[in-house]
């Protein structure tokens, strides 16, 4: 397998890779290209970015939480028919899971990937330590190809011709874009970090903005052509993640601006093992879809929505009485939040939820966790029997406090292990409900969407 692909890596966070990837895939789609956008690492904004770019479904890749197999099979699917694919790295290029590895780094996804690495570097006030920057990163691992650089912040053109000249004196790759300072719009800051295409306020002709500046200031030409110089692949045969023409079971999705944060392969997991993913907005529905077997209350921002989901009392009764009446519920983080009896701002406005779960929400100036996390089912449950370990992700700004009773009925199912090995006990267990602040990658461990299914239409 030979297509072409590149991965849009920083120096370091803060360099604007992610306003770059986002420019290229809206030029060359603009080109009437067929664009295939990735995201390396946990992230759920970025994505929702590249995928309006793009008009394409954007996909997550995480070489901790999902295997080499899986990444290699997911990235052979959805760019089938692309012309070009743009992987968006996380953090700096080598940074990952340790710091004595490239495990969990966008290097490891373009070396996984056979994929060449367009390299962003701030390039404000730099001259010749241009060049000593790109030599480090360019040497620093044998299997990582960087073959071309963009300096965003970049002076007069005579700046430019510097860095273009330190560069070939030094035998690097050579410079492909010189993007002048302040040349990318700036796309807006918003609560707990960028803001989502949904949500109101946000400038659609931003879009139009980035690829106009990608245009002007990058050589695309020279960008397909290294994206096109990507060595042929292994073809790793998997079960394509394609959806079941035979649904079995039908799954409510909790999908509006509130709840948005989801895994695009996780739900193509589900469709693949004969679910019916039906969409529902909490914010606005007054009822659930008719004939649910299960709710997936994804991540979000119910905290901005708090009010207005609070005030959708029908919603929330539904909510509870699908739950009261042995309905399966499996929710993460924002979904957490809104299965708790009640939702504190940090305006300190207190609003009450769905009541599912014997705790409170409170949400806090600072972050309270952000990081991978390993879970090891506790008990049985409806993802799968005790000892059955998944993979995730949590980042959140709010903490929850216990109600009086709740070890009476409610169990704790995960005991959740971070990247320093240290465990904790978290989330909440009764019976078919199963919540935790884990944003869980079904693609860790398949066979529990599977088993989620199973348990859903055997008691149907």
């Amino acid at each position: 397998m030979n297509r072409a692909r590149i991965v849009i890596a920083g120096v370091s966070s803060g360099t604007g890779k992610t306003s770059v990837s986002t420019g290229l895939s809206c030029a060359f789609a603009q080109k009437g290209l067929k664009v295939q956008a990735y995201k390396v690492g946990p992230d759920y904004l970025d994505p929702q970015l590249l995928t309006q770019a793009s008009g394409r479904t954007c996909f997550n890749l995480d070489s901790w939480m999902t295997d080499k197999a899986y990444i290699r099979s997911l990235y052979e699917e959805a760019s089938q028919n692309a012309d070009i694919s743009i992987i968006e790295g996380v953090m700096g290029l080598f940074d990952g899971a340790d710091a004595t590895s490239i495990s969990g780094s966008t290097a490891e996804i373009a070396q996984l990937l056979s994929a060449p690495v367009i390299l962003v570097v701030n390039a404000h006030g730099m001259g010749g330590s241009f060049a000593a920057i790109v030599k480090g990163y360019a040497e620093f691992h044998p299997d990582v190809r960087i073959a071309g650089v963009i300096a965003n912040q970049c002076g007069s053109p005579r700046h430019v011709t510097i860095l273009t000249e330190a560069l070939a004196a030094a035998g690097l790759p050579p410079l492909v874009g010189a993007i002048p300072r302040d040349a990318l719009p700036r796309i807006p800051d918003r609560h707990l970090g960028l803001v989502t295409p949904e949500q109101d306020g946000f400038p659609s002709d931003i879009f139009v903005g980035l690829a106009d500046a990608i245009t002007e200031h990058v050589d695309l030409d020279a960008i397909m052509d290294v994206a096109k110089s990507a060595s042929a692949l292994p073809s790793d045969r998997r079960a394509p993640l394609r959806r079941n023409s035979d649904p079995v079971v039908r799954i409510g999705i909790a999908q509006d601006k509130a709840f948005s944060f989801y895994y695009p392969d996780n739900l193509l997991l589900l469709e693949q093992n004969a679910a019916a993913l039906v969409p529902f907005s909490p914010l606005v529905a007054s009822e659930l879809p008719p004939d649910l077997d299960a709710l997936y209350i994804g991540g979000g921002y119910p905290e901005l929505y708090a009010e207005q989901l609070s005030a959708n009392e029908t919603m929330l009764r539904a909510v509870h009485d699908f739950a009261d009446s042995g309905g399966a519920i499996y929710a993460e983080c924002g979904g957490l939040m809104y299965l708790s009896e009640s939702l504190t701002t940090k305006g300190n406005d207190s609003f009450a939820m769905a009541g599912v779960l014997p705790v409170t929400t409170v949400m806090l100036t600072k972050l309270r966790r952000l990081g991978y996390a390993e879970v090891r089912l506790l008990h049985d449950s409806i993802l799968g029997p005790k000892e059955t370990v998944l993979r995730g992700h949590e980042f959140h700004y709010s903490d929850l406090h216990t109600s009086a009773g709740m070890n009476d009925v409610w169990q704790m199912p995960y005991s959740a292990r971070n990247r320093s090995g240290r465990e904790t006990d978290q989330g909440f267990l009764k019976g078919n409900i199963l919540a935790s602040y884990v944003h869980l990658h079904f693609g860790s461990n398949p066979d529990a969407v599977s088993f989620f299914i199973q348990h859903i239409h055997r008691g149907s």
